[in-house]
Parts: structure tokens; sequence; C-alpha cells
């Protein structure tokens, strides 16, 4: 196509837009849609596809490391009470020993206390028995002493004060510590 121009000459244009223009261009367009169709289902979508699937596993790795946090939380929290119930198990026990360790030593004291009480009745009745032998020995020997006083007295029939003279002598043949006893 030539464009006429007024000084006679003639000029050709650049772009000629005619009907075979328009169909090459409307086939290479459509060339470029279906090259890009084409590189979209074959390129594009598995790398879409590739992209995808990482951050769906990116998703499920957070997902896991958050749960697991979790989890570790709980056998944290899980293992931090069965060391309170470990640690309060362990107070009482040492409760309990202490309490029977106390009950112990009470029935220990009780025990010493009775057999102490034990030993000082055995004691008092060991000396009350000591006593009554001393008391039998006492009178026996008073009946001696009185059997002996009534011989002399019967031998000799003896004014008071012989008797009394009698009596302290033979009080003094005994001894003033049996008296006094």
């Amino acid at each position: 196509m030539e464009i006429l121009l007024t000084s006679g000459e003639t000029m050709t244009r650049l772009f000629n837009l005619d009907w075979q223009l328009i169909a090459d261009s409307c086939l290479t367009m459509v060339a470029i849609l279906f090259l890009f169709g084409a590189l979209s289902y074959f390129l594009f979508n598995p790398a879409r596809k590739m992209l995808a699937g990482r951050t769906e596993k990116i998703k499920n790795e957070l997902s896991q490391a958050a749960s697991d946090m979790e989890e570790a939380r709980a056998l944290k929290e899980a293992y931090e009470e069965k060391i309170r119930d470990i640690q309060k198990e362990a107070d009482s026990i040492m409760a309990e020993a202490r309490k029977k360790a106390l009950m112990s030593e009470s029935q220990i004291i009780s025990d010493a206390k009775a057999e102490a009480a034990r030993i000082m009745d055995r004691a008092r009745v060991e000396a009350e028995l000591e006593k009554k032998k001393a008391a039998e020995d006492v009178k026996k020997e008073m009946i001696a002493v009185a059997s002996m006083m009534a011989g002399k007295v019967v031998a000799g029939t003896i004014d008071t004060t012989v008797q009394e003279s009698l009596l302290d002598e033979t009080l003094r043949e005994m001894g003033e510590s049996t008296w006094l006893s």
C-alpha cells in the first residue's frame, strides 16, 4: 500500500494493515495462547502442585511441631504432677515414720516406767519382808530375854530395884541399836 503525498510522491507504509497481517496476528495469538496453555499445563501446574505440596508439607510439619510441643507440655505437667505426688507420698511416709517413732518412744518410756514401778514394788515388798523378819527376830530375842528375866526373877525373889537393874542390864546386853531400829 502506498500513500500518495501532495508533492506527487508516494510513500510506502511501514506497517501494512491488510487481511494477511490480521490473520497472521490472530494465528500468532492463538499459537501463543496454545503455547501458554500447554506450558501452563505441563510446566506451571506441576510447579504449582510442587509448591502447594511443599506448602502443605510445611503446614503439616508446623502443626506436627505444635502438637508435639503441646504433647511435651502435657507430659511435663504430668511428670511434675507425679513428682508432686511422690513428694507428698514421701512426706506422708516420713510423717508416719515420725508418728511411729514417737509412739514407739512413748511405749518404751511407759514400759520403762512400769518396770521401774515393779522394781520399786518388789523392793518395797522385800523391805517389808525384811522388816517383818527383823521384828520377828526382835520378838524372839525379847521372848528369850523375858524368859531369862523370868528365870532370874523366879530364881530369887527380888525387890523392884533389883528388877529394874536386871531390866537395864538385859537391855544393855541386847544393845541399844536393836531398840532404835
